[in-house]
């Protein structure tokens, strides 16, 4: 049996035939065009899907289900998407759409909770029974995983740890409240305090580590270059990154104590140079850490496997999943 996951994304629309194990088999993708009405996109969507088992040689029959993984919130027992404010998306009929175009079985999820599920069946939480992923990228998107299902609460609304608080009255983030996670966590963030940090300090190296040597392009990897410089000022702002991530972190493994946390997006890129004093920090704070992990065993904090075919897989083990669980 074969699964389809969609990774509906502002720019482009990816999808892949999976096999049973989470490996893509074939895959293509079409530019999303978000600027037009849903109807399109869905349409476009549909047309990938079919596209693809055509140029796979299969009948619709070897196809389980198709799923569907979206920014924004997802009703995903009725297969619609509430709400997503990169897309003319509102409580759209993913489901009714896609399928009847197709003549499969349809399933929508939230993109990071799709990440959540590629990492636990193919990626760095295989084998696990809990496992949470988060991605740095243009915000902090995270995913929990209990017992193979995704966890989302009642409403889908569930482990939006972005959005959690860091510092009261703190920094504007972009859901409307001060101070949250996603506001000092991000690759966004990064940046921010980077080219804050390269203009109140010009001599820094930050400026030199940007593209261009332009410190106003300064990219989430520019802090972490200059602090391999030795950098002074680089490397506080690499420390102060860490401490808010690792704050975030202490707090999702507070609340779920998973076996794995995987880091996805680009800065998870910076492998043990993010990782290893990460884990320092986050393991020195988390509850009970002065007990012996004999008695109780920590968290493990690794980077993500599944790169840009997270979003495929994850979508692809929807009906899966959701079958298992039923």
């Amino acid at each position: 049996m074969y699964y389809i996951g969609i990774d509906l994304g502002g720019t482009n629309i990816a999808a892949g035939v999976v096999n049973e194990v989470g490996e893509i088999l074939i895959k293509d993708s079409i530019p999303t065009k978000s600027e037009r009405e849903s109807q399109f996109i869905l349409e476009d969507m549909a047309s990938l899907v079919n596209k693809l088992i055509k140029e796979f040689g299969i009948e619709k029959s070897q196809i389980h289900s198709v799923g569907v993984g979206s920014p924004g919130t997802p009703n995903a027992r009725e297969g619609k998407i509430a709400y997503a404010n990169n897309l003319k998306f509102v409580n759209v009929d993913v489901r009714g759409v896609v399928s009847e175009l197709t003549g499969l079985k349809v399933f929508v999820e939230n993109d990071a909770n799709c990440a959540a599920l590629a990492e636990s069946v193919a990626g760095a939480a295989k084998g696990t029974s809990c496992s949470a992923t988060v991605t740095l990228g243009t915000g902090v998107g995270s995913g929990i995983i209990i017992d193979g299902k995704i966890y989302s609460g009642f409403n889908n609304l569930a482990v939006e740890f972005g959005h959690t608080l860091l510092h009261v009255d703190g920094e504007q983030c972009t859901c409307g409240r001060k101070g949250c996670l996603e506001a000092y966590a991000s690759g966004t963030a990064l940046i921010r305090q980077t080219i804050k940090a390269g203009k109140e300090h010009p001599e820094s190296k930050l400026t030199s580590a940007s593209k261009e040597g332009n410190i106003e392009n300064a990219s989430a990897r520019t802090a972490f270059e200059a602090a391999k410089q030795g950098d002074a000022i680089a490397q506080g702002i690499v420390d102060d990154y860490i401490k808010y991530l690792g704050e975030g972190l202490v707090n999702l493994i507070n609340s779920f104590s998973p076996e794995v946390v995987c880091l996805g997006g680009g800065i998870s890129n910076e492998g043990e140079n993010l990782l290893k004093p990460l884990c320092e920090y986050v393991y020195a704070r988390i509850y009970a850490h002065t007990i012996s992990e004999d008695l109780v065993p920590k968290s493990k904090i690794v980077k993500a496997k599944m790169g840009n075919d997270a979003g495929i897989v994850g979508a692809a083990m929807l009906g899966k999943s959701v079958e298992r669980h039923t």
